[in-house]
């Protein structure tokens, strides 16, 4: 018991460092995400010594560490969120092994919706504890009845007192409250932090308790004969699409009349992408280990095929995507959806492989979760806004693209991601009239990192960016021409056209 208070004990007052820790450095955003997720990893490893010896732990708080590099770095949503993933997984992984990432996000989900009970657990158990030992005499409820009488009679007789002597009076009218405001919200800051760091000291274990075993669900069986017709009926239906892809897409071979290729890549990115993991479905619904048509050779070369046409889909797809930044830019979300369409392809793949070799459903969902895991990370280290307006400014560098067809409202809606792409334009643009629009969004940008005012404020990659657009174009302001009507995306506004002269009342000539 005394070494169970103690390690209590030890959890109670890591938790109380973190919340502290929280409370001080509030104000000064964003060091007050990474410094308290940093010392959340410090307390588990230090409080929970099964962390330190279990090894997949170990990778789980090694991940949560990258992620606060991250934090460090450019703080973002997605970087919180597989933070909290990380060093949830590193405190529950000492009770069970990862079987299936299915499985563990139900434990995660688990542990989230619990993490507001288990205070109220601890504080149950810890007073029943205290109870005992100090005997029935002195027992919550009789601490409480023994203090409610002093107290109330207390503050009864000084406010009696305060009417009745002015020294007393003016003591009570010196004090200064803190203000009730202030004081909520440090609560609620307290009770944010409180919840998810408990949570991972003393974990909830029915949430580990669980093997993860999911109920069965009666799959129709299809027969290999319907499989094989299936099958080819579905490869021919996909040879005359792809075939049309490598005859106008990939070879550049002109469209019918009145078919362009902004419209030919466009229309059909999104809905082949669906097709896709429509047909991974269908494989992995039908085609189960040890069923029938997974024992059929015919079925597996017909599927290898099948598989096989649905990555050069996705290529497809791809190519239609990059074909149509070719002729409209790069925004994030077109990058995001060539990103999540290598994952569409690898995930195909990955079926193919656990269909030859044998590979068990757990095995073809984590390695699915591990691709996920691996591509969100790059997400959170990687830039994707300034990706995209470095993607822009290069093609309109190599193109010389004019002022007229320069997206400068896109690159303006960037913000600071675009400082440095916006430098390089600014400095290999010769047109007087772009170089002025370019160099006002530029500056607009640069001011941003110099002020730090974005959300979450200061920040390393802000940091380095103003330091080399500082390095590349100087820290003053450059000499704009006027703009007496302001400007849009950085051009300068033209004059408001003056109103049009009233109607006449009548038809009669006006003198």
């Amino acid at each position: 018991m005394p070494h169970r208070l103690s390690t209590l004990s030890a959890k109670i007052a890591a938790t109380a460092a973190v919340i502290c820790l929280v409370e001080w450095l509030i104000d000064q955003a964003p060091a007050f995400l990474w410094t308290a997720a940093f010392t959340w990893i410090v307390a588990l490893a230090a409080t929970r010594p099964a962390v330190r010896r279990s090894r997949t732990a170990l990778v789980a708080l090694a991940a949560a560490a990258l992620f606060v590099v991250a934090l460090i770095d450019d703080p973002s949503a997605l970087a919180v969120l597989l933070f909290l993933v990380a060093i949830v997984l590193a405190a529950l992984l000492p009770r069970r092994r990862f079987d299936t990432a299915i499985a563990w996000g139900l434990r995660l989900a688990w542990a989230g919706l619990t993490a507001l009970l288990l205070p109220i657990r601890d504080l149950g158990l810890t007073a029943r504890a205290r109870g005992r030992r100090a005997g029935p005499g002195l027992r919550l409820g009789a601490m409480v009845a023994m203090l409610a009488l002093p107290i109330a009679g207390g503050a009864l007789f000084l406010t009696l007192f305060a009417q009745a002597n002015p020294l007393i009076e003016s003591a009570f009218a010196n004090m200064v409250l803190p203000d009730i405001g202030v004081v909520l919200f440090r609560g609620v800051i307290a009770i944010v932090v409180l919840l998810p760091v408990w949570a991972t000291l003393r974990p909830d274990p029915r949430g580990t308790g669980w093997d993860g075993a999911l109920p069965a669900v009666a799959l129709p069986q299809v027969g290999s004969a319907t499989l094989i017709l299936s099958l080819a009926t579905f490869n021919t239906i996909f040879a005359i699409q792809n075939a049309l892809d490598l005859a106008f897409l990939w070879s550049g071979a002109p469209l019918p009349a009145g078919v362009t290729m902004a419209d030919y890549a466009h229309r059909g990115a999104y809905a082949l992408i669906v097709t896709a993991l429509l047909a991974g479905l269908f494989v992995l619904v039908t085609l189960r280990p040890g069923s029938p048509g997974a024992a059929s050779p015919a079925v597996r070369r017909l599927v290898t095929l099948w598989i096989l046409q649905n990555v050069l889909l996705v290529a497809s797809s791809a190519l239609r995507t990059l074909d149509y930044v070719d002729a409209y830019s790069m925004t994030v979300l077109r990058l995001s959806a060539l990103i999540w369409m290598a994952l569409v392809a690898t995930g195909l793949m990955l079926i193919l492989w656990r269909l030859l070799a044998g590979r068990s459903s757990a095995w073809l969902i984590n390695a699915n979760a591990l691709a996920a895991a691996v591509v969100l990370t790059g997400c959170t280290l990687v830039d994707l806004r300034a990706t995209a307006a470095a993607w822009n400014v290069d093609t309109a560098i190599r193109r010389h693209t004019p002022l007229a067809d320069l997206d400068l409202c896109y690159l303006a809606d960037l913000g600071s991601s675009a400082t440095l792409p916006l430098a390089r334009l600014e400095q290999a643009t010769r047109d007087p009239a772009a170089r002025d629009a370019i160099a006002a969004l530029r500056w607009q940008a640069q001011q941003t990192l110099m002020w730090q005012d974005g959300p979450y404020g200061w920040s390393w990659r802000g940091a380095r960016r103003l330091a080399r657009v500082e390095a590349m174009m100087g820290a003053t302001p450059p000499r704009l021409r006027l703009a007496p009507n302001g400007r849009r995306c950085g051009i300068i506004a033209p004059p408001p056209e003056p109103a049009p002269a009233p109607a006449p009342l009548t038809k009669a000539p006006q003198r």
